[in-house]
């Protein structure tokens, strides 16, 4: 595939950014002594680490010259590239195959929503690749936020962990959980540069300071498992596993699952909180429901009225 489809001042910002994460000592390379105008590496010493010349690296970074996939892979291995880091580089590059066309409605399947139904305790949601919350079942309210109070255009989920004060709250490590989001945005631009829901939400986000500090680092991911913590005014301190499971019949939508270790703390709570949830809308929950455990670290949350 030709590079004409690519990306060069993007590519060029993330070789910037990448080189300046790295010091001569990380990549076996003897320090010279002489002073540092900027940090990380030099241009000519990603050159000589990908074997290229490091007029030809420069002309690259500047968006002045397309690079081939070997070269993209030498600089790769150079700037010590992870997987996900590598798909990215190629991808502002025009050099992966082209993902197909996002479909032009983002209505939950049938299949989809039967699923969420059938899952029990489990919180769920129904994403897309621009983390659109399509659908999600009561646990999944119960557990972030009761989606249902946002108009449809602010069911995000990334518009809604920087702007929802209730789902802001309900991660112990919101800083993490939030820019992990930014980083698997920032993969989803190499797959559909064009994507118009993304450079929407883009837009909607340029005022948020933090959001923009971890878009420019160009930092890349594409997990599809993980674990986080939460915190619930309803039943305290949870660790949650989450999968991602892609649809076979809508290949844009994901379906992320959150479950607990089996006979762990965090399971009984998350039964705790299903079954609150039937007689309790998310937003109004201010009792802890009966049988949940004492909180370990003494929180004093439990039981407080959910944020406003």
């Amino acid at each position: 595939m030709s590079t004409s489809g690519g990306r060069p001042k993007e590519l060029g910002a993330f070789l910037r950014t990448r080189r300046a994460e790295l010091t001569p000592r990380q990549v076996g390379l003897p320090s010279d002594g002489a002073p540092r105008r900027v940090a990380g590496l030099r241009r000519a010493e990603v050159a000589r680490l990908a074997s290229i010349s490091t007029d030809y690296y420069t002309r690259i970074e500047q968006g002045r010259m397309p690079a081939s996939t070997p070269v993209l892979e030498a600089l790769a291995r150079a700037l010590r590239l992870s997987p996900d880091q590598r798909a990215y580089l190629l991808g502002l590059a025009g050099r992966p195959p082209a993902e197909p066309p996002a479909r032009a409605t983002a209505e939950v399947t049938e299949h989809n929503r039967r699923l969420l139904a059938q899952l029990g305790t489990g919180p769920a949601l129904v994403l897309t690749r621009t983390m659109d919350v399509l659908a999600w079942n009561p646990p999944a309210a119960a557990l972030f936020t009761d989606f249902g109070r946002h108009p449809a255009q602010d069911r995000n989920y990334v518009w809604l962990l920087f702007n929802d004060p209730v789902l802001r709250s309900r991660y112990r490590d919101w800083a993490d959980g939030a820019r992990a989001c930014v980083a698997h945005l920032r993969m989803h631009t190499a797959r559909r540069p064009d994507d118009a829901r993304l450079h929407r939400l883009l837009a909607r986000m340029a005022d948020h300071v933090d959001f923009q500090r971890w878009w420019q680092a160009c930092e890349v991911a594409a997990h599809a498992t993980g674990s986080k913590r939460f915190r619930h005014p309803a039943v305290g301190d949870l660790t949650l596993d989450w999968d991602t499971l892609t649809s076979a019949t809508a290949p844009d939508q994901h379906i992320v699952v959150w479950t607990a270790e089996p006979g762990s703390v965090s399971e009984h709570r998350l039964h705790a909180l299903a079954a609150h949830t039937t007689s309790h809308t998310p937003s109004h929950t201010t009792a802890r429901p009966a049988g949940v455990p004492a909180d370990p670290a003494g929180d004093t949350r439990l039981g407080s009225p959910e944020p406003a």
